[in-house]
């Protein structure tokens, strides 16, 4: 799985400019009083040192501020002893006073640090529930998935997906939840945990997509918001039978695959489009299942729409289809740290929406016998 803590952009750690970030008290404190002992006493230098400590609250613990308070206090005695009417006293109970603040200000902000760091422990924890790392081989199936926040620090969002590997062959399941916050990520888990059970239980795309559709709307029952008409999440299910040379499709309104067969890209636009879950007691449930052929070497790539809908400067979508075509026959894991990194960079490092894939490639034997294709 290339999940954002492997893949997250961030600056080049080149690790000098955190060391000199981390020493800026002491550099501070050496520039000031440098200053202080070669400038005329009029001038008064000495009378920044209380900026030293406070400069190092925001990056030290509390014992070292307290200590480098010390020492500049050390250092305004020092002066006094060379220089007469510098106001030592003045600028000695500025820096008693500032460095008891700077330190209480290390405190409080080491805590926040610490109670941060539980609250992305806990965010880690609940990503690894709902979006699972995947095998790399499932079924004799390559897979690799994708999940990117759009925001830098986020952990999840109410981007989902998921395979199994059942009797029926390979399944697997992307969505988007609309909406965002909480209540997204609990519409995406009700649907990831119904997916979980009924891939192996259902014999049809159908009926796990009717399973789907009841733990939509149960979680949207239990949990109502002022927002419930627009609580709606598209979903695409794929079906890979064991050694066939085909794919079952069933788009619940969610964003087209794209299929490379044979070294050509088609858009697998389905021919009757199919309600979103939680939609479909206003729209029907009429649910549409296409076959596709899937040949050995196949790829096939499933994506939210934070992928079509990055844009660039001018404000212009991402090509997938084109940047497909652009592709040669990379290993799934390849072929997504490719669209990772052309995403990026094509959005300048500014994406407005999660983004979550899978790229599949067949690697089955093909089937010597036909096989029915179920309507």
């Amino acid at each position: 799985m290339i999940t954002p803590q492997r893949l997250r952009r961030r600056p080049p750690d080149h690790g000098r400019p955190w060391e000199s970030a981390l020493l800026s008290p002491v550099i501070l404190t050496a520039f000031i009083a440098g200053l202080a002992f070669a400038t005329p006493r009029e001038v008064a230098f000495s009378r920044l040192l209380p900026a030293a400590p406070a400069l190092a609250a925001s990056i030290w613990p509390v014992l070292p501020t307290a200590l480098l308070g010390a020492f500049c206090l050390v250092i305004m005695i020092g002066l006094d002893l060379v220089y007469a009417d510098l106001g030592t006293a003045y600028t000695a109970a500025a820096i008693v006073a500032v460095t008891a603040a700077a330190a209480y200000s290390s405190h409080v902000r080491i805590q926040r640090e610490e109670a941060l760091l539980h609250v992305r422990l806990v965010a880690d924890t609940a990503q690894k529930v709902l979006l699972r790392p995947l095998p790399r081989s499932i079924g004799g199936v390559e897979i690799e998935s994708l999940y990117l926040a759009a925001q830098a620090q986020a952990r999840i969002g109410g981007d989902f997906y998921e395979a199994a590997d059942t009797r029926y062959g390979v399944r697997l399941l992307i969505g988007d939840v609309r909406g965002k916050g909480l209540s997204a990520v609990g519409a995406a888990s009700a649907v990831v945990s119904s997916f979980r059970e009924a891939a192996y239980d259902e014999p049809d795309l159908r009926g796990i997509i009717h399973r789907l559709e009841t733990s939509s709307a149960r979680h949207s029952a239990a949990f109502p918001a002022q927002d419930l008409p627009e609580r709606f999440a598209t979903a695409l299910l794929a079906e890979i039978p064991h050694g066939a040379d085909h794919l079952r499709l069933l788009n619940c309104g969610h964003p087209p695959p794209l299929l490379m067969h044979h070294g050509e890209i088609r858009v697998l636009d389905p021919s009757t489009p199919s309600p979103p879950l939680n939609l479909a007691t206003l729209l029907g449930h009429h649910y549409s299942i296409e076959t596709v052929a899937f040949a050995p070497g196949d790829q096939l790539l499933l994506y939210t729409d934070g992928v079509t809908e990055t844009r660039d400067r001018t404000g212009e979508f991402f090509p997938l289809p084109d940047w497909m075509r652009r592709q040669g026959p990379e290993p799934p894991r390849e072929l997504l740290a490719r669209l990772h990194r052309d995403l990026l960079h094509y959005s300048n490092g500014k994406l407005n929406d999660d983004i979550s894939a899978l790229a599949v490639r067949c690697s089955n034997t093909p089937a010597t016998e036909d096989v029915a294709h179920p309507a």
